[in-house]
This record gives C-alpha cells, sequence and structure tokens, in this order.
C-alpha cells in the first residue's frame, strides 16, 4: 500500500466514522477483494467468505473512529477485522464428522451403479459402454461418476497406474469410435 494509498484509505476512514456512506462504499470498493481472499484462505467456501466480508464491514462501519494509524495502517486493521470473523465464523460452524473410507467406497460404489443403471437401455451410451471392455468401463465410470482420480482407480483394483490410464485411454478412443 503506496502512502497516497495509506492516507486515502485514513480518510475514508475518518469519514466512516464521520457516518459518511460514501466513504464506506468507496473503502468497500477498495478493499473487499483482499479481504474476501483472506477470507476464502480460511473458509474455502466463497459464501461464507462474502458472510465474513460483509460482517467485517458492518464492523468497520460501527468501529471507525476506534482506527488510530499510529497502530498501523488501515489495510492492516481491516485485514485483521475480516481475519477474525472468518474465524468466528469458522468456529460457530458445526463441526463435520468425516466419512470412513469404507463408508465412502460404498457411496461411491452405489453413484456408479446408479449410474450405470439408470441408463436408457436402448440409448446409445449404454450400448457404446457395453461394447468395451470391463475394466476399462468400471475406470471410466469410477473416473467421470465418482470423481476418482486414476491413481485412486489404480489403487482400488490393485493395479498399477500405468495399467490403469491404458484401460481409460483404450475406453475413451472405443467411445468417441462409437459415439462419433
Amino acid at each position: 500500500m503506496t502512502e497516497t494509498e495509506r492516507a486515502d484509505s485514513a480518510e475514508l476512514l475518518a469519514a466512516c466514522a464521520a457516518r459518511d456512506e460514501t466513504a464506506l462504499r468507496r473503502l468497500f470498493e477498495a478493499e473487499s477483494g483482499r479481504m474476501k481472499g483472506i477470507a476464502m484462505r480460511i473458509l474455502h467456501r466463497h459464501d461464507l467468505a462474502e458472510e465474513a466480508v460483509q460482517d467485517a464491514f458492518v464492523q468497520i462501519w460501527q468501529n471507525a473512529a476506534r482506527y488510530d494509524r499510529r497502530l498501523g495502517s488501515p489495510r492492516a486493521w481491516m485485514n485483521a477485522i475480516v481475519r477474525f470473523r472468518a474465524i468466528d465464523i469458522l468456529r460457530s460452524r458445526p463441526q463435520e464428522d468425516a466419512v470412513p473410507p469404507e463408508d465412502l467406497d460404498r457411496m461411491r460404489d452405489g453413484a456408479v451403479e446408479a449410474a450405470w443403471t439408470g441408463l436408457d437401455g436402448d440409448g446409445r451410451l449404454r450400448g457404446c459402454l457395453e461394447a468395451i471392455d470391463e475394466w476399462s468401463r468400471r475406470a471410466l465410470l469410477l473416473a467421470y461418476v465418482a470423481g476418482l482420480s486414476q491413481a485412486e482407480i489404480a489403487g482400488r483394483f490393485s493395479r498399477p497406474l500405468g495399467t490403469v490410464k491404458s484401460w481409460m485411454r483404450r475406453g475413451l478412443l472405443s467411445l468417441r469410435e462409437c459415439l462419433g
């Protein structure tokens, strides 16, 4: 932050303390993007990061008169507010229990099975998938339906990664030819 930007931000904060809504809007336009980035690094969700920024600007508006330029830059003060607000949001959220790996595998298998059985029996995609070898079909379904990486598929089938890559390449080429 340059000295000019620092002075401008300090002036905007002083104007906010005097209840100048235009100053708050200008401060928001100048700093909200950076502040959302800080909140995203903590929360990993856009909606919660936006909530943290919104709450931070409410606090900035309410506490602008408390800003002391001798203690740091306006940006540092505002970034601290959004950081603390994001941490508060993170702490207030109920902790999500991790799904045991075997349950996650069953859920993925169920999604793959549902996708396979949900295909139209007379449909072109089902016919093309049935035409490729079983290993290629299973690997493709696990990758594209369950979202597994090639390395995860290799681990699941206890096969070398190169083998799984070959299955998938062969299957994709066959599908392209069949559907083309």
